[in-house]
């Protein structure tokens, strides 16, 4: 699971029929030097908020039993970001 930011939407009108309904938005990873990327939302998440996401197969899990062709899915939404001192 990973943390990063929602930049944007993307509106497709044309898409595989099992996208049907889903958001697909773009996402900033935060903590590293990767570019953004797409990703659908399970979690109903907006702009500027800060997400958990996850990659790879197990993407398109968030879905069951529907099947959903994903490579990134937003997961959840982060409140607070803690760091632990000594």
């Amino acid at each position: 699971m990973n943390v990063g930011k929602v930049i944007g939407r993307v509106v497709s009108t044309v898409k595989d029929p099992n996208l049907e309904g889903q958001r697909i938005l773009c996402v900033e990873p935060l903590g590293k030097r990767e570019p953004s990327f797409l990703a659908l939302d399970c979690v109903g998440t907006g702009a500027g908020e800060t997400v958990l996401y996850t990659t790879g197969r197990e993407a398109s899990y968030a879905f069951l039993p529907k099947t959903v062709p994903c490579n990134a899915v937003i997961v959840g939404v982060v409140d607070e970001i803690r760091e632990f001192t000594k």
